[in-house]
């Protein structure tokens, strides 16, 4: 199985790397693992409605180069699911003819309509509201809690 991870803006603090990192390194027992960072489009101290249309189209450009497969958008209005629900997606996805899961995270303005529309799935991780960073090693972290569910690993309790 193939899972992408596209990610709209880099990670800044060191903390959030190595957990990342550490969540990477374990996924490679499991899958075929990329991520694809984009940049984050620049805006104004108080950007319009019009500036933000236009940051996320532009990131919508850069995001479809890589999406592929079963394509998971994260966003405020998507599904909450419980982590074993996530893994029966996962594990599904195979069985429906996808060899590929692509998950988008996008900026803190979130991601561009026609990105939400090509989803298959769309997800929320909280009805909550964490740090824009701090969704990537919450995201990895389920992903390899999902693979450990599918094998029966003691991780997931």
């Amino acid at each position: 199985m193939n899972i992408n991870l596209i990610v709209v803006g880099k990670l800044k603090e060191d903390y959030l790397r190595n957990a990342c990192a550490e969540y990477i390194k374990r996924l490679g027992r499991y899958c075929n693992f990329e991520i694809h960072e984009i940049d984050e489009c620049r805006l104004s101290d108080s950007p319009s409605e019009k500036e933000i249309s236009s940051a996320l189209h532009k990131e919508a450009v850069q995001i479809k180069k890589f999406a592929k497969g079963f394509i998971i958008p994260m966003c405020i209005e998507g599904k909450q699911l419980t982590s074993p629900e996530i893994s029966e997606k996962i594990s599904s996805s195979g069985v429906n003819g996808f060899s590929t899961i692509t998950f988008v995270i996008g900026s803190s303005y979130g991601l561009d309509p026609e990105i939400k529309q090509m989803g298959n799935l769309k997800l929320s991780m909280s009805k909550m509201t964490f740090p824009h960073q701090l969704a990537r090693v919450m995201l990895l972290e389920q992903i390899y809690r999902s693979f450990q569910i599918i094998e029966g690993g003691k991780y997931h309790k």
